[in-house]
């Protein structure tokens, strides 16, 4: 899920990991440095915006998928709604 950042707040401490996508824009993951859960990501090509771990809300229920992304390297028993658009790599690209 992709929020703008100013309205998401973060609070206590984050360890970040930056690597490069397929694309070649830089991800920088942030994670919990206590589970090493991952919580959001950065992407260089979406400045401003978070990517956030529908996991990681206390409810995720007002939120529904309407995109499936990366099919190209599902795991053959991923199910997916096949009534979603699908991409077979970035959402955005």
């Amino acid at each position: 899920m992709i929020f703008p950042e100013k309205d998401v707040v973060v609070s206590g401490d984050v360890k970040y990991f930056e690597s490069q996508a397929d694309s070649g824009d830089l991800h920088k993951r942030g994670f919990c440095p206590n589970c090493g859960s991952q919580l959001f990501a950065r992407f260089s090509n979406m400045p401003g915006m978070l990517g956030i771990k529908a996991g990681t809300l206390n409810d995720s229920s007002n939120y529904v998928p309407k995109l499936d992304f990366y099919v190209g390297s599902a795991a053959p028993w991923d199910f997916m709604n096949p009534e979603l658009p699908k991409k077979q790599g970035a959402a955005q690209s």
